[in-house]
Formats: C-alpha cells, structure tokens, sequence
C-alpha cells in the first residue's frame, strides 16, 4: 500500500466500467455527466481508514478513468464526486460524502444508519452538512477471482415444461433439519442434495429467487428492530447479497453463490433472479447520500421537469432509476449481462417493470430497454419475466409487453381467487366476481391479453399466490390481513382477502372447517398447474405454510416467513407432486392457441358445456351465479387422447354426464392426495365434490371423434 500511496495516477481507459485488473494494475471507469471532478480514495483492508485519494485523471465523454499501476485485487476503495449542490437545478455533489462505485463486485461494510449520511442537515434542512462520512459509508474491494465452472450448461427448459417455485434463499432452508446447521438459509443450504432432491421430487423445474443483490434495509425498519428481509432495496447491482452466505468454509460469498448455481443446473434446475433496476435505496429528497445520488443525481433519476429537487416516484420507494439516460441503461445492461456470463443464472423477473419503459410519454413497449434487451446476443436467449405494473399513471400494463416476454397475470389471480373461494363463502346462487367466461379465458392462456398481439399462451405467468400477499393457507383461512407484527397499524400490505369471507379465521381443530380448507388449497393449486400457461408455485404453499395472516411480511426475518418444515401437509405436498407430474405427463392444454374447430375426424381442439352434458353457450357464459363448467379437451399438449376437465365450485356435490367414449379419472381434488379411481360412460354421469375439479382421461377408441361434444358456437 505504501507504494500504492507514492504512485500516480495514469489515464487508463474510460472502459470497462468499474474496477478491473489486468494482471499489472487496476483501471478504474466511473460515468458522472454533471461532476466537475471525481476523486478515488484508498483504503486499508478492513475498509476503516482512508489512505490517499487521488483525481481521476480523464474525463472521456461522461466517464471519468484512471489507471493505477501495481494495484492488486483486494482493494478497498470510494469515490468522491466535485460538482454543485444545487438542488433546484437537479444536482446534488457533496465530497464530504464517501460514495460506493456503482459497478462494485464486492461492497465492504455493513451499512450504519447515521446523520452524516446525509447532506441537507437534518435539524437545519436548509443547510448542508458537511460531516465526512467516509468511516461509516460503504466501500468496494477489487475482484478478479475465477470459477471453475467445470461442465456446467444452462438446463434450457422449454416454457412449455416450465413450472416455476417463487422462494427466498433463507426461507427456503432456515428451518430444514435435514440440514446441517451452519448451511440452513443460505445459498449452500439451497444447493444441499436434500434441497435439490425436494424440488425434484415436487417436479418444480426452475427456482425464481427472490432478490440476492446487494441492499440494506431502510432507516425507519432499523430504528423499529426489523430489517427488509424481502430485499427489494437494492444498492449494489454487480454485488451478492452476503447475508445469504453461509461463510460455513473459505469460499467467497460470490463461489457460494456460484457452486448453488451450479449444483442446481447438474439436477437440471433453472435459476431466475427477482431484479429490482426500478429505484435504488437511496430514497427521495429525504434519503441518504450512498452511491448514485452524490455521483450525479440529474442522470441517474427521474426528476419531475417542474420540480427539480424532487423524484418522479414510480417505484413506491422515492424515486425512480432514469434508464433514458445512456449510460444509467447501460449500467443495467451491463448487470444483467454480468449475472448471466459470469454468474450463469438463467433468466430474470423485473419488479415493477413498467419503469424500466417508461419514456418522456409514459410506458412504450419500444422502449430503448426492450429494444436493447431484444437485439443482445446474450439476454435475449434468457427468460425474462414482468411484474407488469408500477404505482405510476399508466403503469398498469398487463398484456403490454414485448413479445418474447413472459408476464405475471394477475388477471388469472383474480379470477380463479373469486371463482373458487369467493363462490366458496358466497354461497350457491349467489353472484360471483367471476363469470364462467372469465374463467375459460383465463384457463385456457389470457387470449385477451396475448393471442393478438402475436404471443404464445406460455407468456402468461399463472399463479394464485405469490410472496406478495397471503399464503395459500392463509388465502382460505382468514377475512382481513394480520400484518400488526409490521408495525405499521396493520394498514399497510393489499386488501386481497377482504371479499371473500372464508368463515371461521386464523386455527381451527373443527374437522369440517379444516377439510373445507384443505380442499380450496387443493383445487386452488390443481387449477393454476393445469391451466395453459407457465404456472408458478410460491415456496411452502405446497405444504401449507402459514404467515398468520400477515399478508406484507416484507420486513419479517423470523419464523413467521421460513417454512416450518417439521409441520409439513404431507398429504397437501403429495398431491401437488401428482398435479405437477400430471401436467408433465399430460400437458393438459398445448402452448398453442385454441380455437373450438373440429379436424377432418370431427374432434374439437376444445369445447365447454354444462353439468348436464349440454353445450355452453350465448349468453349462460356471463350468468354469474352458475358454478359449474366443463372442458373437452380434444387435442391435448402430449398425448392423443382427450383429457376432460369437470369444475364444481359450488356447495354442493354435482352429477356432471360425460361424453361419449369410456372415461377414467386421473385426478380429483376433492381427495387428499388427489388420487382417484373413478370412471364412467359416455352418457352416465360421474359425481363431482364441492369445491373441487376432476381430471379424466379418454380410453382410447377407434373413433376419437365419437369423444368429442358440441363445440362452443
């Protein structure tokens, strides 16, 4: 380091962005459009004591580089950015604050909340303060480590085999006695062969992550004990998250991270990251100088035109990532790109990516983003999933993406949340928010949504639960949300139970009300992993994991969010290993879109009828008080012969006639393990539970026309 200190500062390349090692030193590349100088500063290696700082010496077109002869990796290192703090004009430079490259591969330190942290004084806000932050701030280490990365190859899931398990690293593992103790909620703990072993034989086929980037949870959650366990507060885009390591041996957190990988592409599992490129932690006018803020807050946010000192606010968070700024899309591109070349990971689910469209006009589905993103050799081979909304105008966009996209449906959410369990506590007769119609378009792939507009039904993500909301359990368990351990007065979290009055709440040992239960749970997830589309499972629904209610546990790092394994729904986690087999075996409904024609034989693709064996039809697809529905399916994804789906969601047990043709059951709902050995006859008719759906399947005949009933008008 002593010779470090002595040593000057060479122009370097104003490329790669970041800290990079050549083998002789270190270049050094940091994008600031509005500074009028950029300083590093050095550090020892625990990142406490500043050292030396030194100019940058280039300024090439926006980025400001240097180059340092000798450096290794291991660096400690921050950055201070010159300018004017001229809040009314956008530009907020402080160089008393230390600030975090934006490119770190490594972040050292964990993140105090303190008042030099922020520049407008916080007793006098007209005021700066000028305190340097550098002892508490968060610094960046030089990387340059290799990954053997042995035979490993993306697994290359084809939508149409795709079934997604939403789950957080810790929660997942955290209370699994199977085990060992040091690697329980950790990224080793995912990779475990009891782990890998568990997903394979639920017949989940990628893990969808929720976010593993670096972030810190914010001030008023700290100062209340709580932390954001969820993690969407990102503050490092290169960097993982180091929390979720096990540190159980002397690998980096990053190896960890890597041999998980790694381990779940050998059992051919997917890997998708929940990325959060939306707003960053830094907050609004309010917030701490961190990172982006005191490098040039005009180029990486959003400001409103008429209001300069402020934040478009989007995200819900404070502000909003500016990606019609070259170089801020360039950052996120180079992120993505990063997690994908050198962290091999297998797609992405954007959070709240409306804001990554947004133009000078609102959101554009020809948006730079999507543009770069469709012509880049890499990403565009990625899956690359939307949550297809943000709190802005206009940001409700389901349906409005690119092709090549898939999208989470909140449509079919609703609609099968209100068909099953609103029917459920409404009663028999009584009107339903979702219509027999409803819910054939959003079983048979969203076509409202997508057929048009050139995308194929697979780009519908399907699901009941996600983190974001009730468990499944606590969906058909409890009227209202029970989100007090939140500390906010139990206001915050969404209102997305509180129609559908599922009687007695919370625990019950009455026999009835658990079957009750245990049946909605039932045919709730048989409904979303049979349905056309690429289904998504929220981790622990398979076993009946309960949150207590809580339905925004966001901020809870505690027992309530990671699934309690020792108290598993054996029979629950059965029948969804039979479902998913089911529709791996089957696959109910090709990623194709129907259309109710007849072939040259005279068999339907599909068709729809009533209890009665009647054809459905004008306008008994809108009477919404009738809770029953069949569907003929005459050409099924992988096997020849027609599949017939029965749904009863009424109160009461149905005789639905079957069509012509010898029919056995191949699922029904209504039992714990979803096992059946039913059939019937074409004509006679087989009993349907309440509240429940049966799966059957045509025994083959000579005439697979002969299956086939009227097809829908």
């Amino acid at each position: 380091m002593e010779r470090l200190i002595a040593t000057s500062l060479q122009a370097g390349h104003p490329w790669p962005m970041g800290a990079h090692f050549d083998g002789h030193g270190v270049n050094f590349a940091v994008f600031s459009a509005n500074a009028q100088d950029v300083e590093l500063c050095l550090f020892d290696a625990e990142g406490t004591q500043e050292l030396i700082r030194m100019k940058l010496p280039c300024h090439t077109v926006d980025v400001w580089h240097g180059y340092l002869p000798g450096a290794q990796p291991g660096l400690v290192y921050g950055l201070r950015a010159h300018g004017p703090w001229r809040p009314d004009r956008g530009h907020r430079f402080d160089a008393s604050k230390l600030l975090l490259d934006p490119y770190a591969r490594e972040i050292v330190g964990n993140f105090t909340w303190s008042d030099v942290h922020f520049t407008p004084s916080r007793r006098y806000p007209l005021h700066m303060d000028t305190h340097d932050n550098a002892r508490l701030a968060l610094k960046a280490r030089v990387t340059n480590d290799h990954f053997n990365w042995h035979d490993d190859a993306p697994p290359d899931i084809t939508l149409t085999d795709t079934v997604l398990y939403e789950c957080h690293v810790k929660g997942f593992s955290k209370l699994n006695l199977q085990l060992p103790p040091k690697l329980r909620g950790s990224y080793a703990g995912l990779a475990h062969p009891a782990s890998i072993a568990y997903l394979k034989q639920l017949g989940v086929t990628a893990v969808s992550l929720l976010p593993v980037h670096y972030a810190i949870s914010e001030e008023r959650l700290v100062s209340l004990g709580l932390s954001n366990y969820w993690g969407y507060n990102t503050i490092g885009f290169f960097c993982v998250n180091p929390n979720l390591a096990s540190n159980a041996d002397s690998r980096s957190v990053r190896d960890e991270f890597r041999d998980m990988v790694r381990a779940l592409h050998a059992a051919k599992l997917e890997v998708i990251l929940d990325v959060v490129y939306n707003h960053t932690a830094e907050a609004d006018e309010t917030g701490p100088t961190i990172s982006f803020r005191g490098l040039d807050n005009a180029s990486y946010y959003r400001l409103p035109p008429d209001n300069l000192s402020h934040y478009e606010n989007y995200s819900g968070c404070g502000n909003t990532l500016n990606l019609r700024q070259p170089k801020v899309l360039q950052m996120v591109m180079d992120s993505l790109r990063y997690w994908v070349e050198d962290m091999h990971v297998d797609g992405f689910r954007f959070d709240l990516a409306p804001v990554l469209g947004r133009t000078d006009s609102g959101f554009s589905a020809q948006a730079a983003f999507f543009a770069a993103m469709a012509q880049d050799p890499v990403l565009s081979r990625v899956k690359m999933i939307a949550e297809p909304w943000d709190t802005g105008p206009g940001g409700y966009q389901v349906g409005g993406f690119p092709r090549g996209w898939l999208e989470w449906n909140d449509k079919f959410r609703d609609c099968t949340r209100r068909f099953w369990v609103q029917s459920a506590a409404a009663g028999d007769g009584m009107p339903l928010g979702c219509t027999r119609g409803d819910f054939a378009m959003r079983l048979c792939g969203s076509s409202d949504l997508y057929q048009e507009r050139r995308r194929a039904p697979a780009k519908s993500v399907n699901y009941v639960v996600s983190h974001d909301g009730f468990t499944l359990a606590d969906l058909v368990s409890y009227n209202r949300r029970h989100n007090e351990a939140n500390l906010e007065d139990n206001r915050d979290g969404h209102n997305d139970n509180l129609s559908f009055n599922c009687g007695e709440e919370g625990p019950s040992h009455d026999p009835m009300v658990l079957e009750f239960r245990a049946r909605l749970q039932r045919v709730l997830l048989a409904n979303t992993l049979l349905a056309q589309g690429t289904p998504m499972l929220c981790a622990g629904d398979e076993v009946g994991h309960t949150q207590s209610g809580n339905n925004n546990p966001y901020c809870q790092d505690n027992a309530s969010t990671w699934i309690n394994w020792a108290a598993a729904d054996t029979d629950l986690l059965a029948f969804t290993q039979h479902v998913i087999a089911l529709r791996h075996q089957l696959q109910p409904f090709a990623n194709r879109w129907y259309h109710g024609i007849a072939d040259a034989s005279g068999l339907h693709d599909v068709s729809w009828g009533n209890f009665d064996g009647s054809m459905l039809q004008g306008d008994a697809w809108h009477q919404p008080h009738v809770h029953t529905l069949a569907c003929f399916i005459g050409k099924p994804g992988r096997v020849k012969t027609p599949l017939l789906l029965l749904f009863n969601a009424s109160a009461r047990s149905d005789t639905f006639v079957l069509p012509h043709g010898q029919w056995h059951a191949l699922l029904d709902t209504s039992q714990a393990r979803g096992q059946s050995a039913q059939h019937g006859t074409g004509g006679m008719g087989i009993q349907v539970a309440a509240h429940s759906l049966m799966l059957l399947q045509h025994s083959a005949t000579k005439s697979a026309a002969a299956t086939s009933p009227v097809p829908v008008a």
